[in-house]
């Protein structure tokens, strides 16, 4: 827990990675059940107000973001790169990853008069080259003022700005600010399960982008001039007092994923403070590296396990292949519950083969 402050800044944060790969291993869990029907109610997303484990996924990896971003950044700003020239390569590689979400939903169907605009990658793409604007030309306190800014001006946005209809101030499915924009904006290329509006819709970035800021911060403390242990307790004070503000902004704006409010935003980055410093206490301050290896294979090729799991599922589906395999190698062993969630950790475990491999052969897909 002594260890130098400077190993966070010249060598590859392993923690971070396994943090990562655990976040990526419980999202392909999630999204791929045996049988939709059965799923365990902490394995599926809250259906409004309130959270479950499920809900988890999204908002770590939009923070993961912010603390590579922050260490990857300051990294390249110290040897000399221009901010510029940063904000290019930031911009370049956010329009690739938006574009490989537009193939993840436009794939098998390719119906473009259907096709989803917004997505995980999409707004993880957005998120991330405005986040990295502000990065770039702002110091910590004028990124703690974005992220007051943007949570302000969404609480201000959805409380007090009237809906046709429903008025002012509504945060169930239909009468909210976020349904409304998206449905008139959006048309027909919300998402498909709602189509009137989207989970990952436009009104509900801004606060997404305050995520990735609360990262960026995490990435701060990470590059402080202090011993492990230093950092890893500032990690659980700050974890602490955003779990705290989280839940008292709570009783005024619950709580919700879908609608991404500023009390989900702040409760979430407490939780990946807080697990965040297990991580680094765990992997980096003990050294317990073995114990978390799979997680890091998986988290150091992030973006082609989801992009595999998601085309493979969508591919399954498409030839019932999905179907078969579920009814003759999953089903009749087990309770439909038990059988549907080993579907799933089956699936996870052929992600992670698809993953160690092109960890063997030095295989890297980067954007």
């Amino acid at each position: 827990m002594a260890a130098p402050a400077t190993a966070a800044k010249t060598q590859r944060l392993v923690s971070l990675d396994a943090f990562r790969g655990a976040t990526m291993a419980l999202m392909v869990l999630v999204n791929n059940p045996g049988d939709g029907s059965h799923v365990y109610a902490p394995l599926e997303h809250s259906d409004w107000h309130g959270w479950t484990p499920t809900d988890v996924v999204f908002p770590s990896f939009m923070w993961i973001v912010g603390v590579a971003m922050t260490l990857s950044f300051a990294k390249r700003l110290e040897a000399g790169a221009s901010r510029t020239g940063l904000l290019l390569q930031a911009f370049r590689r956010a329009a690739i990853i938006f574009i490989l979400g537009l193939l993840v939903y436009v794939y098998p169907g390719f119906s473009l008069e259907t096709q989803r605009i917004p997505g995980v990658l999409q707004r993880i793409a957005i998120c991330y080259a405005i986040a990295a604007a502000i990065y770039l030309w702002t110091g910590i306190r004028g990124q703690l003022a974005w992220i007051l800014g943007l949570l302000a001006a969404y609480w201000l946005a959805m409380t007090l700005i009237p809906v046709p209809g429903y008025g002012a101030g509504r945060l169930d499915v239909e009468g909210n600010l976020a349904h409304y924009v998206d449905h008139i904006v959006l048309g027909t290329h919300n998402y498909r399960h709602t189509r009137t509006w989207d989970p990952e819709g436009i009104v509900s970035t801004i606060p997404a982008i305050a995520t990735v800021l609360l990262g960026i911060m995490g990435g701060h403390i990470l590059r402080l001039p202090k011993s492990l242990g230093e950092r890893v307790r500032w990690m659980l004070a700050i974890g602490a007092v955003l779990l705290i503000a989280g839940e008292v902004l709570n009783l005024r704006m619950p709580i919700n994923k879908k609608l991404w409010t500023d009390s989900f935003v702040l409760f979430m980055a407490g939780l990946d403070f807080v697990i965040f410093a297990g991580f680094l206490w765990l992997v980096d301050g003990l050294g317990k590296r073995r114990i978390v290896q799979p997680l890091v294979i998986l988290g150091m090729n992030a973006i082609a396990v989801y992009l595999a799991s998601e085309f493979l599922d969508e591919a399954l589906d498409a030839t019932h292949i999905h179907g078969w395999l579920y009814q003759h190698f999953f089903s009749w062993p087990a309770s439909p519950y038990n059988a549907s969630v080993l579907y799933a950790i089956v699936y996870v475990l052929f992600m992670y083969l698809i993953a160690w491999v092109m960890h063997r052969r030095g295989v890297f897909l980067k954007v």
